[in-house]
């Protein structure tokens, strides 16, 4: 069987150039966001810190609400690290600083992983910079009885959406594990990252009281991670995705059919800043969040090519654990099994691809 490359995307120049007028910055916009993102965040911590006198089932409660205004405040930093929330380069590392230091993750090595992963997202040669993990049927097939066995633990639900998530928070950004040389210059602010955060949490810890204070943000904390992935997860793991080898590969049509247009209730959009527009945002990564919803409106056209998607069937993507590149589709594991049984997987064809 042979394996088959999705049909390339080709967009005219008028209509690339159309794109253009949203990445401009709205200071207004930019500034209420800023205010209706922190103000609501502080204003829920200290209720939240108060309900635990009533129920910590109050507390949680409000935590889940105030994850999303973590989640809005995550989408500020991320945007400042793609230099399109302002264009003035002081206020965006003042902003993004600030932001990283509510959602703990650092700032400027973040952004350049983030940066990484929309370069070269859906090229498999790179899965292991800002992206989740994903075999091709061929490479799963010719694992080891443990190696199936490890990745089958790593794409279960529960490290998917629950360990994973937190893992990412609390450890996986505290460390710099990134040995590319672009990488060097800003390990040094996870440190600083990991000193200030310290810092802030004793200084609160002792104040407040160890209990209280562990039992508030930790709750926001880990609600925010799982929020996070699992966005992330549903922007890049839908079935009929964009996974190429390098030789193959093309940015536009990996912008267009590698991530969804999560179409999810107007309250969650505004709380997760747009970002399920995420097919416009890969496509053109200099739009802010807060135009994205503009450009959509009066570019029609963009979505002749995502994957629209809603919150009812974006959880049937949990089942997707495989990239088949014979069908371009994610497939799940009892689809591997059934076809492995069968016989019907291909004996590997080697990537001649440059890395």
């Amino acid at each position: 069987m042979k394996k088959i490359t999705a049909e390339k995307i080709t967009l005219e120049k008028e209509q690339v150039l159309a794109l253009r007028k949203y990445a401009e910055e709205h200071k207004t916009k930019a500034t209420i966001q800023i205010i209706n993102s922190f103000l609501p965040f502080i204003g829920i911590w200290i209720l939240m810190y108060f309900s635990l006198d009533i129920s910590y089932w109050l507390t949680f409660g409000l935590g889940i609400i105030n994850a999303f205004f973590l989640v809005r405040i995550f989408i500020i930093q991320h945007d400042c690290g793609h230099q399109s929330f302002v264009k003035n380069r002081t206020a965006q590392k003042i902003i993004g600083y600030a932001c990283s230091y509510f959602s703990t993750i650092p700032f400027n090595y973040w952004a350049k992983s983030h940066s990484v992963h929309h370069k070269l997202n859906g090229q498999l040669e790179m899965r292991d910079i800002g992206d989740v993990t994903t075999y091709t049927v061929a490479e799963f097939k010719e694992f080891s009885k443990g190696k199936r066995l490890g990745y089958r633990i790593y794409r279960s639900p529960i490290v998917m959406f629950l360990l994973g998530p937190i893992y990412y928070v609390f450890i996986h950004n505290r460390l710099a594990k990134i040995k590319l040389p672009a990488f060097k210059s800003a390990k040094k602010g996870v440190i600083v990252n990991n000193i200030l955060l310290l810092t802030a949490f004793t200084i609160l810890g002792f104040t407040l009281g160890w209990v209280k204070f562990l039992l508030v943000h930790l709750t926001i904390l880990v609600m925010f991670s799982i929020i996070a992935i699992w966005f992330f997860y549903v922007q890049h793991q839908h079935e009929h995705g964009y996974k190429q080898w390098k030789k193959n590969w093309d940015y536009v049509t990996s912008a267009l059919k590698g991530s969804t247009y999560y179409k999810i209730p107007r309250v969650f959009n505004w709380l997760t800043g747009n970002i399920g527009i995420h097919h416009v945002h890969h496509l053109n990564p200099l739009i802010p969040n807060y135009n994205l919803k503009k450009c959509i409106k009066e570019n029609p056209w963009l979505n002749q090519f995502p994957t629209i998607i809603g919150f009812r069937d974006s959880l049937k993507l949990a089942s997707n654990k495989l990239w088949d590149e014979t069908q371009q589709r994610m497939i799940s594991f009892r689809e591997f099994y059934e076809m492995e049984k069968r016989g019907l997987i291909p004996v590997p064809i080697p990537n001649k691809s440059n890395h």
